[in-house]
């Protein structure tokens, strides 16, 4: 059954607020611990990368920011800044939040900001606080660290010494952030550290946030959780808190494996936006929460998997913006299981594609993203262009 016109505004005013922003490093060559299949149409610059995203907002319309990683896009740090704005506006997209990267060196063996060398935890914290500086040039709000920190053995680390110099780092990061900028603590359950992670859940997450001071909340990555944990209850929870600043999304049949939006479970992720179209319809206002993609291409072309991704997004949230609140409200205070249940599903059920196509068309788009990408002869260009230095630079993660 086609929609009725109120529906079609709300799809359109839904998507028209819309937005999700692409890691940079979705556009590089990927793999796995094993190694990689090369992608002849990777990015390995910076400029490469925002190109490459330029291309999935100009046909899609809803992902006009770009995250980066400090190490990975800016090597120069701060100095690099300036040309990498410069990049990024010639490909139609802004910067978007800004990720350091405490993993990667060797000195963070044991950990960054919970390293037991006092010389280690300073690393780190200079490395964010430059992060903040790029991000205060770049124009950038969100401050987006991921911690590796914990430990593999039982008896090897001090946990509650670990927390204490975490939470002396984050304070000290929180109190460079500059007007408007946000600190995003992100969570993840286990790997690399297998026995304890000193960032474990949302509920050390928003501990640590709410120590570090009023400007941080949580991030959410939805690998980042036990099989079957219930990650729209965290979202409520954290919505009723005030404290879910960021979402970054994906999908998984196993743990962090960074698949593409909805290619598992799509009804978790409307879920996940129905908890936040809920919330908003209850608290009259939007909840300032940076939504992001964060996927490991790995198989897929890049450009297209990511167009396939934002597409998908717009679907799943145009969904759950079509959820009757009032009704659901109503049937959930007189306890009406079974109703209650069909409204929310009902929604789910519509087919919003060609509302969405109207939209599209409407702002100037093409109705079919991935088709007019394909016919459009970038890919081909690119492979062209990047295939012989993507042959020697095989070794290269970002």
């Amino acid at each position: 059954m086609s929609l009725s016109s109120a529906q079609q505004e709300i799809v359109h005013r839904a998507l028209d607020e819309f937005a999700i922003e692409l890691p940079s490093w979705a556009f590089a060559q990927t793999g796995t611990r094993f190694g990689k299949f090369l992608d002849p149409t990777a990015a390995s610059t910076i400029e490469e990368k925002l190109a490459d995203a330029g291309q999935v907002h100009r046909h899609t319309g809803s992902a006009p920011t770009v995250a980066l990683h400090a190490l990975w896009d800016l090597p120069g740090g701060e100095g690099d800044a300036e040309a990498v704005v410069a990049a990024a506006t010639r490909e139609g997209v802004r910067v978007g939040s800004i990720s350091p990267n405490v993993f990667q060196e060797q000195e963070y063996k044991h950990g960054s900001l919970g390293a037991p060398d006092p010389t280690v935890r300073r690393r780190a914290l200079d490395h964010i606080l430059e992060c903040v500086r790029i991000a205060g040039r770049t124009g950038s709000r969100d401050i987006t660290p991921w911690f590796a920190d914990g430990s593999n053995y039982p008896g090897t680390a001090n946990i509650r010494a670990r927390k204490r110099w975490f939470e002396e780092g984050l304070r000290a990061v929180h109190g460079a952030l500059g007007d408007g900028q946000r600190l995003l603590v992100e969570y993840k359950p286990f790997e690399p550290a297998f026995y304890h992670t000193d960032v474990a859940d949302w509920g050390m997450a928003l501990l640590l946030a709410r120590s570090a001071g009023p400007k941080s909340r949580v991030l959410v990555d939805t690998g980042h959780h036990y099989q079957a944990q219930n990650i729209e209850q965290i979202v409520a929870w954290l919505l009723d808190e005030d404290m879910l600043g960021g979402f970054h999304f994906n999908d998984r049949r196993y743990a962090d494996d960074d698949l593409t939006i909805g290619s598992i479970d799509p009804y978790q992720v409307f879920r996940i936006f129905h908890e936040i179209r809920m919330w908003a319809w209850q608290a009259g206002r939007e909840p300032d929460i940076a939504y992001m993609v964060d996927q490991s291409h790995n198989l897929k072309p890049k450009i297209e998997e990511m167009i396939q991704t934002v597409a998908m997004a717009q679907q799943l949230y145009a969904k759950a913006a079509l959820v009757d609140h009032e009704r659901l409200d109503d049937l959930q205070n007189r306890a009406e299981l079974i109703d209650a249940e069909e409204t929310l599903k009902a929604a789910f059920a519509e087919d919003v594609r060609g509302v969405i196509a109207d939209w599209r068309k409407a702002r100037g788009l093409a109705e079919d993203p991935l088709a007019a990408y394909r016919v459009s002869g970038y890919a081909t260009r690119i492979a062209a262009e990047r295939e012989a230095k993507n042959r020697e630079g095989a070794s290269s993660y970002a």
